[in-house]
């Protein structure tokens, strides 16, 4: 298999960084996943979506989070996380220490070119 990079120089990822309240780590992926997964979500129906977003748990606290996506128009997110927020409100947020849910953005500015990866990986 060719190594791919993570992401494209030029697009933007969201990186949310937050920690739900005591004890309720399995409880909040359960709900996250039910939303996210679900026809409900409007961000899996965006083109400025590049690639889908991950949750991801820190090892050493089962209470802290990241969610990290890629986008190629941070506007475009920050429209949606908008109207997320203010009308369709998932349950997951209620979880959320302080209610609140707002990434901070960050522009990829270097990404491993394809043929610097093929021929790491084997591939000519």
């Amino acid at each position: 298999m060719a190594l791919v990079p993570l992401a494209k120089s030029g697009n933007y990822f969201h990186i949310y960084d937050f920690r739900v309240k005591p004890g309720k780590g399995d409880e909040f992926i359960k709900q996250f996943d039910e939303f996210d997964y679900s026809d409900a979500n409007p961000m899996h129906k965006s083109p400025a979506q590049v690639k889908d977003g991950v949750l991801c748990r820190d090892v050493n606290d089962p209470d802290h989070f990241y969610l990290v996506g890629e986008w190629s128009d941070i506007k475009v997110h920050a429209q949606i996380r908008k109207y997320l927020a203010e009308e369709i409100k998932p349950s997951f947020v209620g979880l959320i220490e302080g209610g609140k849910f707002v990434p901070t953005y960050a522009q990829i500015v270097s990404s491993t070119p394809q043929h610097v990866l093929d021929k790491a990986s084997g591939h000519k």
